[in-house]
Order: structure tokens, then C-alpha cells, then sequence
């Protein structure tokens, strides 16, 4: 008697028919915070200061395409997703829905670098996620509106990959921080922290050693074991606690947005289908009817050979990403190269002051400042970045072509600071920066990383007493 292959019993366990309860809970919450999300930019004026204020956008590789719209058109791109939003978590015209969000949603991160943030490339991915799944045939208007759609399981394969793609966050977020400047000196979690010492009541001790120390090594601790008790039945309610009480304290100390409220969130897909049943049947009164597990004869979709090896191309792409980053020399925290795309979540502080040399053909040398053509937000987000730096050398150099004065050469004193160390040359001063092309290869252009540790200010030799 042979056993039964192993990519056989696989399939068969992700084909088996679930619950529907608890990712329908997760869409109804997924889609209302990326409808509250899109609402929020326009209502606190970020629609203005991203996107319409700026004259220059960095681009993605590849996508040099995308571009803004003019101002009414980014407000009613912006009221689409907040509609698109609002029509996912109601399940209505559930798969075009859900598309169009992450087609819309994506294209907003793609029109400039310097908006980019982990937990937005992270609602594309679960948009993109979503809009693969039938999560609308269950607890939704399109259930309603044609009852013979209605599903009464959903495949465990739905549940396996949302689970897998919010654990690889976190593990990857924890693992990045597995380094001297993190878990041994604190950084930059102390420049942070210090930098809040004016709060009340909590205020007098951030800017203590020690505190910024147990608090990296407790983030670390907690990104790579979350999934876990997550995933573990009587672990499960307080790990999801702790979960809440971290993102609410980064959020209050860090400011960083919708972030707690994304992560808050995906976890709900780490809770079983009893648990939105006992809620229904506890706090909104549910008949139990209502509130009842569909049988074990429930119907659910099964997935081809093709659709399986979409699935195990995502998952790998999943994990190669974030690790690309071994394939350039240096410290990805200093070349940048591998850093995007990658969870690499609060782990480093970068300060920069760019300077571009332009020199004419006749000789001459002019000075430019990267202000003449960003915003302060941006000029911020760029100093740092040596592909976002090499972009604006090659527009300065178009620039001074229409103007009649090309070809130029452009070159670059960026000294930056990484982590609070002193500042270091970021980029060769000698490289003419216009006859060098971007690229996902080594960038030879970026010189080594400061050798260092971090300066130890007087606060952080042992802070207050």
C-alpha cells in the first residue's frame, strides 16, 4: 500500500471547506480601513501636500508611466478607493470591487517613491489577495442579491495565505532586527524616544538607555513570536491583546497613520470562524441559526493545477523578496538596495544634507539645492536614498539641457548620518551622476557604509536619574 503523495494531501487540505465567519469579519474590516484611509487624505489635506503641491515625482523602475492627475482627479482617485473601499466590506460587486481597489490603490503608490510605506505596499497585497478569493459569496450584498452565489464554506487556502502573508511581515520585520545598531544600542529606536521626552506623564524617562534597549529587544521578540501564538488556540486572545496594546503604543508615540489599524486588522484572519460566531450570538443577538457553523457537507471552490501554481509562485516570491538584499555588499540600511518591498519596519533613522555640482561645458560650476525642484517632505524622504538622489541628478541634468546649457556633468555631496552616527559621504563626489543608469545591479556609485557604532550622547550613556 503506497502513501498518498505528499503535494496530494496538501491540496486536499487547502481545498477543504471552512467557515465562512471570520473572513468575512476581515473583509468587512479590511475594506472599511482602506475606505477610511483614502478619506483621511483628503480630509487632513495629504491629497495636497503629496501629490499636488510637488513639481517632481520619483519614480519606480519601470513605471515611469504613472503619473498624477491634475487636482480634481486626484480627489475623485482618492473617492473611488474610500467607494471601493465601502462596496468590499459590504460584499457588493464584490470581485470587480475588490480589484479596482487594488488597481487604484496601487497606482496611488506608484506615482511617488517618497510616499511609499510598509503598510501600504501591505494593503495592496492583501487587496490583491483579496480580489483572488470569493470572499464577497458569504455575508454580503452579492449573497443577497443572488442567493445561488451564496457560499455557506470558503476553501482553507484562503485562510492558509492571509495568514502566511501577515506572518511574513512580522517575522521578516523581526529578523531585520537582528543587529548590533537595534539590539545592542537601541537604535534608532533612542533618537525616537528622546526626541518625545517633552510628553506628559511618560515623557521624563524615553530618553533613558536602557528603556530604548528593553524596548528594541522586546519589538524583536514580539515581531518573530506574534504569528505563532497567534496561530496557537489558548494563546490566541492574549497575544491578539498585546498586538492591540503595541500598535496603539506606536501609534500614539510614532504617529505613523493607519499602520496599527492595518495590522490590527489582518491579524483577525489568525482567529477562528467560532469566535465571529460567538460574537454574533453574544453581542448582536444572532438566532442560532444565524450563528451556526455550516456543515461538514458544506460546499466550497477547488482551485486547478494553474491556480495552485499562481499560489506557490506568490508564496515564493513572498520570501525571496525580503532577502534580496543579500545579494549587494553593504548594509542594506546605508545602499538602500533591497530595503523596499522587504518589512524592514522602523529600523532606521537617516539625516542627510545634498548638495548637487552641476558643471557646463565651458567650465563653469553651479550649486543646486535639491529644494529648487521638492518639497520638504521629499527632499527629506531623498537625502537618504541614493536611487532617489541619482533620480534627481539625471532631471537637474535634463533641466539645464532645455535650458540650452548641455550637456552637463551632475555631481553630489551627500553626507549622511545613519542611526545617529556622524555624518559620512553617502555617494562618490567624482561620479558624474548623469552617465549613471539605475538599475537593480550593484551600485558601485555608493560608497561603504561608516564603520562605527552609533555616537553615545550623554542621554544615551545612561539617561536621566
Amino acid at each position: 500500500m503506497t502513501s498518498e503523495p505528499l503535494a496530494r494531501r496538501l491540496r486536499r487540505e487547502l481545498d477543504k471547506p471552512t467557515d465562512v465567519a471570520m473572513l468575512v469579519v476581515f473583509r468587512i474590516a479590511f475594506g472599511l480601513v482602506v475606505s477610511v484611509g483614502a478619506m483621511r487624505f483628503i480630509f487632513e489635506g495629504w491629497v495636497e501636500r503629496c501629490y499636488l503641491t510637488p513639481t517632481f515625482f520619483f519614480k519606480y523602475l519601470g513605471f515611469h508611466w504613472v503619473t498624477v492627475w491634475p487636482a480634481w482627479g486626484m480627489y475623485l482617485h482618492f473617492g473611488v478607493v474610500a467607494v471601493l473601499g465601502l462596496m468590499v466590506a459590504a460584499g457588493l460587486f464584490y470581485r470587480v470591487s475588490a480589484a479596482l481597489m487594488f488597481v487604484a490603490f496601487t497606482y496611488l503608490e506608484l506615482i511617488d517613491v517618497t510616499v511609499y510605506l510598509n503598510h501600504y505596499y501591505l494593503v495592496s497585497l492583501l487587496a490583491l489577495l483579496a480580489a483572488c478569493m470569493p470572499l464577497g459569496r458569504a455575508g454580503s450584498l452579492d449573497a443577497w442579491r443572488k442567493p445561488e452565489s451564496r457560499l455557506d464554506a470558503f476553501p482553507a487556502w484562503c485562510t492558509a495565505l492571509l495568514r502566511f502573508q501577515v506572518g511574513a511581515v512580522y517575522v521578516y520585520a523581526g529578523l531585520t532586527k537582528c543587529g548590533g545598531d537595534w539590539l545592542l544600542h537601541g537604535q534608532p529606536l533612542h533618537l525616537w524616544l528622546a526626541s518625545r521626552s517633552g510628553m506628559p506623564i511618560v515623557g521624563p524617562y524615553l530618553d533613558r538607555a536602557w528603556l530604548a534597549v528593553a524596548m528594541s529587544w522586546a519589538g524583536f521578540l514580539y515581531d518573530v513570536t506574534i504569528p505563532l501564538w497567534l496561530s496557537l488556540r489558548r494563546t490566541r486572545l492574549p497575544a491578539y491583546l498585546v498586538l492591540l496594546a503595541f500598535h496603539i503604543a506606536v501609534g500614539v508615540l510614532f504617529n505613523i497613520g493607519m499602520f496599527p489599524f492595518i495590522m490590527s486588522t489582518a491579524a483577525l484572519v489568525f482567529f477562528p470562524p467560532s469566535f465571529a460566531r460567538a460574537f454574533a450570538a453574544r453581542v448582536l443577538k444572532a438566532t442560532p441559526s444565524e450563528s451556526a457553523a455550516p456543515g461538514p457537507g458544506a460546499p466550497a471552490i477547488r482551485l486547478g493545477g494553474v491556480s495552485y501554481a499562481l499560489m506557490l509562485a506568490y508564496v515564493v516570491v513572498q520570501v525571496a523578496m525580503p532577502l534580496r538584499h543579500f545579494m549587494y555588499p553593504g548594509n542594506v540600511l546605508w545602499n538602500e538596495q533591497g530595503m523596499r518591498w522587504a518589512w524592514k519596519v522602523l529600523i532606521r533613522e537617516k539625516n542627510g544634507a545634498v548638495t548637487y555640482v552641476v558643471t557646463r561645458a565651458d567650465g563653469r560650476r553651479e550649486f543646486v539645492e535639491p529644494r529648487r525642484y521638492l518639497t520638504e517632505a521629499q527632499a527629506r524622504e531623498m537625502s537618504g536614498q541614493p536611487d532617489l538622489i541619482l533620480q534627481l541628478a539625471h532631471h537637474i541634468a535634463d533641466e539645464f539641457a532645455a535650458r540650452g546649457h548641455g550637456p552637463v556633468q551632475v555631481r553630489v555631496e551627500a553626507s549622511v548620518s545613519l542611526n545617529g552616527r556622524r555624518p559620512k559621504l553617502l555617494i562618490d563626489p567624482a561620479i558624474d551622476l548623469a552617465q549613471v543608469e539605475d538599475g537593480i545591479g550593484v551600485a558601485a556609485w555608493i560608497l561603504p557604509e561608516p564603520n562605527e557604532p552609533p555616537i553615545r550622547l550623554n542621554s544615551l550613556a545612561g539617561g536621566s536619574p
